[in-house]
C-alpha cells in the first residue's frame, strides 16, 4: 500500500529494478505495455518511451520503477481484481521488449486482490 492508504496495482521485484536500470542507463526514459499476446501469451514489455504509441483505449495502471505501465482497456477487465508484480527470468521470449537481446524477460505474477484492498484501489486510467 502507498503512504496514502490506497492500494496500488502494481509491484516491482529488486531483480527487476536492475534490469530496468540498465535499460534506462542505455535508453533513456522507458515505459511499459502489458501485451496482449497470443501465441506467447501476454506478457510485459519495455519500451523506449516515444517507440510505442500508446492507443485511446489504453489504461495506466500505475508506475514501476518510475516507469508508466499500460494495459488495454479490454484486456484490462481480466485484470481488474488483480494485483501485478513485475519480475525478470532468463529466457528469451518473442517480443520487441528492451530487454530480450540481455537474455532475459519481464514477467508479471498477479494475484487476486483481497476485499480491504478492493476498498482503496488506485483507479486505472485514460493517459493524457
Amino acid at each position: 500500500m502507498s503512504n496514502d492508504n490506497h492500494t496500488e496495482r502494481l509491484a516491482v521485484t529488486d531483480k527487476a529494478k536492475e534490469v530496468i536500470d540498465t535499460l534506462r542507463d542505455k535508453f533513456g526514459d522507458l515505459i511499459f505495455h502489458q501485451s496482449g499476446g497470443c501465441c506467447d501469451g501476454s506478457a510485459p514489455m519495455c519500451f523506449e518511451k516515444g517507440d510505442f504509441l500508446i492507443g485511446a483505449r489504453d489504461l495506466c495502471l500505475g508506475e514501476i520503477h518510475g516507469c508508466k505501465f499500460y494495459m488495454a482497456s479490454d484486456q484490462f477487465e481480466y485484470y481488474k481484481n488483480m494485483h501485478i508484480t513485475i519480475d525478470v527470468s532468463k529466457g528469451r521470449g518473442s517480443s520487441f521488449s528492451l530487454e530480450i537481446p540481455m537474455g532475459l524477460r519481464f514477467m508479471s505474477v498477479s494475484r487476486i486482490l483481497t476485499d480491504n484492498e478492493l476498498k482503496t484501489i488506485q483507479p486505472a486510467v485514460l493517459d493524457d
